[in-house]
C-alpha cells in the first residue's frame, strides 16, 4: 500500500484487512466483478487479469516468449509472475490448487 503521512502503518494495515474482508463478503464473480469495477481502473483490472492469465499459461508449462506472444503481458512481467510462483506469498498457487486455473489461459483479450 502507498504510505499516507496520515495513516500509520498499523492503520494502513488495518485497511488493507478491511479490504480483503470486504472482498470475502460478495458469492460471485458477478458480485466480486462488480466490487473491482468500483475499486479499480479499468487499467488495473487489465494488468490484474493479465497477470492471472500469466499464471495460467506457466501452469501449463509454456515458454515466457510464448506467453508474452499470447497474451501481451512485457516478457519483465512474466518473469516477475513467475518468480512470484516460487518465491512469492503464496497466492498464486492458492489459488491454482484451489481450482482458479482455467484452460482458458492464452486467449487473445
Amino acid at each position: 500500500m502507498k504510505p499516507h503521512p496520515a495513516m500509520t502503518p498499523r492503520q494502513e494495515a488495518r485497511a488493507e484487512r478491511n479490504l480483503y474482508g470486504a472482498m470475502l463478503t460478495l458469492r460471485s464473480v458477478e458480485e466480486l466483478r462488480a466490487f473491482f469495477r468500483d475499486l479499480c481502473t479499468p487499467a488495473e483490472i487489465e494488468a490484474m487479469a493479465g497477470r492471472w492469465s500469466v499464471v495460467e499459461c506457466l501452469e501449463r508449462g509454456l515458454p515466457y516468449r510464448e506467453i508474452h506472444r499470447l497474451t501481451g503481458v512485457s516478457v519483465t512481467t512474466v518473469a516477475r509472475v513467475a518468480r512470484c510462483r516460487t518465491d512469492g506469498a503464496g497466492g498464486y498457487g492458492l489459488a491454482v490448487q484451489r481450482g482458479g486455473a482455467r484452460s482458458s489461459a492464452g486467449t487473445p483479450r
